[in-house]
């Protein structure tokens, strides 16, 4: 009752925030939070859950980003036809991908998964259906409500707020499901969980399409709100990285630690671009290897482990004194 209290008022500050921070840049700032607590969150279930760090989740990403641009561009459609297109695309190429890499450990998988970030890359700045080094904006013909297209950011931040909860309830089905058991004893032991029968490679596989069908639904949204994508905003090897960094900063295979990760790292990014203007691209290099070393020395469980661990010591406490005062009064 008491988690499921906090969960509320969590809620409530949510949906409260872009009604007590009205200025543009407040609502546009809580709503890439939100779409980058997505793709993280999509990302935690193959990264955090199974423990396969992939540094190749832009390809997914991209593929919801030019496939939502790419019904708009081309066809003058809505990009909300793209996206079912997208989740399609995504899902195919981790099923094709995935086959292979999947079978790597370590370091081996995320040196594979950005191999096939770079190439898809190239492949993409190389083809001009898909706008090459330009990139593909919409028509110039009107766009109305069912484009997605508002100049205010206010409905996007409601729009990615309920996606995130459908990415967080998936999640969360997923983890208590046969599944996420599955890919908890994967991650702890591979070796051990395929000599008790876990199916390792099926789950993996299947662990892995979920994610990318979720992360290309974070790409079409992000190609929506800004009406725009090349290959460096779609597919740029950066993406990885960040949403990677999210999930690890607030706790990667914990449900709410995407989201935490999120709500540090993207006001951090915008601010320090806000104030330091084209200087700031630099600047983001530097405190993502920054946050890499320190989560890494210090902290790999993320922000979120650190705050569960800090509450059950803050609870036990009393109860080994109850305890100690019981057996000095027994003495």
């Amino acid at each position: 009752m008491r988690r499921a209290l906090w969960l509320l008022i969590a809620l409530a500050l949510v949906i409260a925030y872009p009604l007590v921070f009205t200025t543009p840049f407040q609502q546009r700032l809580g709503a890439l939070v939100l779409l980058y607590a997505i793709a993280a969150s999509a990302w935690n279930i193959v990264g955090g859950y199974a423990g396969q760090v992939s540094v190749g989740h832009v390809v997914f990403f991209g593929c919801g980003a030019y496939a939502a641009m790419g019904a708009y561009a081309h066809f003058a459609l809505s990009p909300l036809i793209g996206i079912p297109a997208g989740i399609v695309f995504a899902v195919l190429i981790a099923a094709v991908i995935g086959r292979p890499t999947l079978r790597l450990s370590g370091h081996y998988f995320s040196m594979a998964t950005i191999a096939v970030a770079e190439l898809a890359r190239l492949i993409v700045t190389n083809t001009e259906y898909l706008g090459a080094a330009v990139g593909l904006s919409g028509p110039t013909v009107p766009r109305n409500v069912f484009d997605l297209s508002f100049i205010s950011a206010l409905p996007y931040y409601y729009l990615f707020l309920v996606i995130l909860i459908i990415t967080l309830a998936i999640t969360w089905w997923m983890t208590n499901s046969r599944m996420g058991f599955y890919l908890r004893a994967i991650k702890d032991s591979e070796r051990a969980a395929r000599s008790l029968g876990a199916p390792a490679s099926r789950i993996k596989l299947y662990a892995y399409m979920l994610s990318a069908g979720l992360t290309s639904v974070a790409g079409a949204l992000y190609a929506m709100m800004f009406g725009f994508i090349d290959p460096e905003s779609g597919l740029g090897i950066l993406i990885s990285v960040k949403i990677l960094i999210m999930a690890a900063l607030g706790g990667a295979g914990l449900l709410f630690g995407p989201f935490v990760g999120a709500a540090i790292l993207v006001p951090l990014e915008e601010i320090s671009n806000s104030l330091l203007g084209g200087k700031g691209a630099g600047l983001t290099f530097v405190v993502y290897g920054a946050i890499i070393v320190l989560i890494a020395r210090f902290q790999p469980g993320g922000i979120l482990a650190l705050i569960n661990r800090l509450w059950a010591n803050r609870r036990a406490k009393p109860m080994d004194e109850s305890v100690a005062q019981e057996a000095s009064h027994a003495s």
